[in-house]
C-alpha cells in the first residue's frame, strides 16, 4: 500500500489543526468585529463572500497543480513535479495581480452592484474592508499553491505551522488596531492582510529548500511552459469555475437575505462561521484525499484509489456525524458566544440546528467524493452536475421558499442542503462506474 494508516494519521492530523486554527480566528475576527455594532459585521461578513469566491478561485487554481504534481509523484518524476509547481507559482502571481487591480479600481461599483439595497452605514464598512483586503489577494494566492503542493507531498505539519504564526498574527492584531487603536472594519482589514503576507514569505522560503522533491530551487522563470500549464488548467478550470459559479449563487443568496434585514444578515453570517466547525474534519480530510488520490492515480493503482477513498470518507461521516450532534444539543450555547440581539439569535440557532441534521446525511458524499474523481482528471462532468444542482435547487428553491412560503433565512439553507443531496446522488452514481479511470489512462496515454 502506498499509505500505511501512519502515513494518513501524519497528513490529516496536522490538517484538521489548521482548518481548526483558521475556523477559530475567522470566529475571533467575526466576535472581534461584532463589539462594533451589527452593522460592521454584517458589512465584514458581506465583503468575506466575495473574498471567499476569490479564495476558492485560487484554490482550485492550486488544486489543479497540486494533483499534476501529485500524478508526477506517483511517477517517480520529481524533475517535471517542480517544474509543475513552478508555472503554478507564476501563473497564480499573475492571476492574482490583475483581480486586485480590479477590486481596487472597481470596489463602490461592484458592492453597489450585488449588495446595493443594505443600510448605508452596512455599505461604507463593507467598501473600507474590501480595499484594504484586496491588498491581500497575490500574498493569499501565493501561499494556498505553496499550501497545496506540501499536501501534494504529504507534508501539512509545515503549513499547519505556518498557520499558527498567521493566524496568531491576525488575533493579534486584531487585538491591537481594533481595542487599541481603534480603527474598527478597519484594523480588522489591516491585519488580515499583514497576516496573510507574513505566511507568503514564510512558505515560500520553505519551497526553496532544494532537499524538498518539490521545490523552486533552479525553477524561476518568467516564461510559462504551455504544456505543464495546460495541464494545470484543464483540472483547475473546471474546479475553479465551479467553484466561482458557486460562490457566486452563494452571493445570489447572500443579495436574497439582504432583503430579509440586518438581523438575517447576522444570523446568516454568525452561521457560515459556526457552520465551519460542524464539517471541520471533512475539509480537511477533502484535502488529504486529493493528495493521497492524485499519487495513487499517477502510479496506476486504481484499486488503492477506491480503497482509501472509501477509508477517508467512512472517517469523514463519522467525524462529521459526532461533531453535528453536539451542535445539535448545544446550538444556543454557541449562538450566544456572538451576543447577538435575541431575533438574531433565535434564527441563527433554527437555521444552525437543520445545517447539523443535513451534514450528517449529506455532506460528506457531495464533498468528499468528488476529490477522487478530479484526481483522475474527471472533472468536466462533476462541475456540470455542481453547477446545474446549485441553479436548479439552492438558488431556485431558495427564492421560491422565500417568495411563495415566506420562509426567510431557514429557507435558503433548506435549499442548500437539497443541492447537497442531489450533488451527493449523482456524485455517487459518477464513482461506482469506472468512467473516471477510463479518463486518466486516456490523458496518461
Amino acid at each position: 500500500m502506498l499509505y500505511s494508516n501512519k502515513d494518513l494519521k501524519k497528513l490529516i492530523g496536522p490538517l484538521i489543526m489548521e482548518q481548526l486554527l483558521a475556523i477559530l480566528v475567522g470566529l475571533a475576527d467575526t466576535v472581534m468585529i461584532a463589539g462594533e455594532g451589527e452593522a460592521a459585521m454584517s458589512g465584514v461578513s458581506l465583503v468575506d463572500t466575495i473574498n471567499i469566491l476569490i479564495i476558492n478561485i485560487f484554490a482550485a487554481l492550486s488544486t489543479g497543480g497540486a494533483v499534476v504534481a501529485g500524478h508526477f509523484l506517483g511517477q517517480k518524476d520529481s524533475e517535471n513535479a517542480c517544474k509543475s509547481a513552478w508555472q503554478l507559482m507564476l501563473f497564480s502571481i499573475v492571476s492574482s495581480v490583475v483581480i486586485t487591480v480590479l477590486f481596487i479600481g472597481f470596489h463602490s461599483f461592484l458592492l453597489s452592484l450585488i449588495f446595493g439595497q443594505v443600510e448605508a452605514a452596512v455599505m461604507e464598512n463593507a467598501k473600507t474592508y474590501l480595499v484594504l483586503t484586496a491588498l491581500s489577494i497575490c500574498p493569499l494566492a501565493i501561499y494556498n499553491a505553496c499550501a497545496a503542493l506540501f499536501r501534494a507531498m504529504g507534508d501539512s505539519k509545515t503549513t499547519m505551522y505556518i498557520s499558527i504564526l498567521m493566524n496568531g498574527l491576525n488575533v493579534v492584531g486584531n487585538a491591537v488596531l481594533i481595542y487599541g487603536a481603534k480603527i474598527g472594519v478597519a484594523g480588522a482589514a489591516v491585519s488580515t492582510s499583514f497576516s496573510r503576507v507574513a505566511a507568503m514569505i514564510i512558505i515560500l522560503i520553505f519551497m526553496f529548500n532544494e532537499n524538498r522533491v518539490i521545490n523552486f530551487k533552479g525553477q524561476v522563470t518568467g516564461r510559462m511552459d504551455g504544456s505543464l500549464i495546460k495541464k494545470i488548467l484543464h483540472i483547475g478550470v473546471p474546479n475553479g469555475l465551479e467553484n466561482s459559479l458557486f460562490q457566486l449563487g452563494k452571493i445570489l443568496l447572500l443579495s436574497l437575505v439582504t432583503t430579509f434585514g440586518t438581523y438575517a444578515i447576522a444570523a446568516n453570517s454568525i452561521c457560515n462561521a459556526l457552520a465551519c466547525f460542524n464539517v471541520l474534519p471533512g475539509t480537511a480530510i477533502n484535502f488529504a484525499l486529493l493528495s493521497v488520490a492524485a499519487v495513487c492515480i499517477g502510479a496506476g493503482e486504481y484499486e488503492q484509489a477506491r480503497y482509501y477513498t472509501k477509508k477517508l470518507m467512512l472517517i469523514a461521516i463519522g467525524s462529521v456525524t459526532a461533531i453535528s450532534l453536539v451542535f445539535l444539543i448545544f446550538a444556543p450555547q454557541l449562538v450566544g458566544i456572538y451576543r447577538a440581539s435575541e431575533e438574531t439569535t433565535q434564527m441563527a440557532v433554527q437555521v444552525l440546528r437543520w445545517h447539523a441534521c443535513m451534514a450528517m446525511i449529506a455532506w460528506v458524499p457531495s464533498f468528499t467524493l468528488p476529490n477522487t474523481l478530479r484526481a483522475a482528471g474527471d472533472v468536466i462532468m462533476p462541475m456540470i452536475i455542481a453547477i446545474l444542482s446549485m441553479w436548479i435547487f439552492r438558488i431556485g428553491t431558495a427564492y421560491a421558499f422565500s417568495y411563495f412560503f415566506d420562509m426567510g433565512l431557514l429557507g435558503v439553507w433548506i435549499a442548500m442542503t437539497i443541492d447537497w443531496a442531489f450533488r451527493a446522488i449523482c456524485y455517487g452514481v459518477r464513482y461506482h462506474g469506472n468512467k473516471w479511470e477510463r479518463i486518466m489512462e486516456k490523458n496518461r496515454g
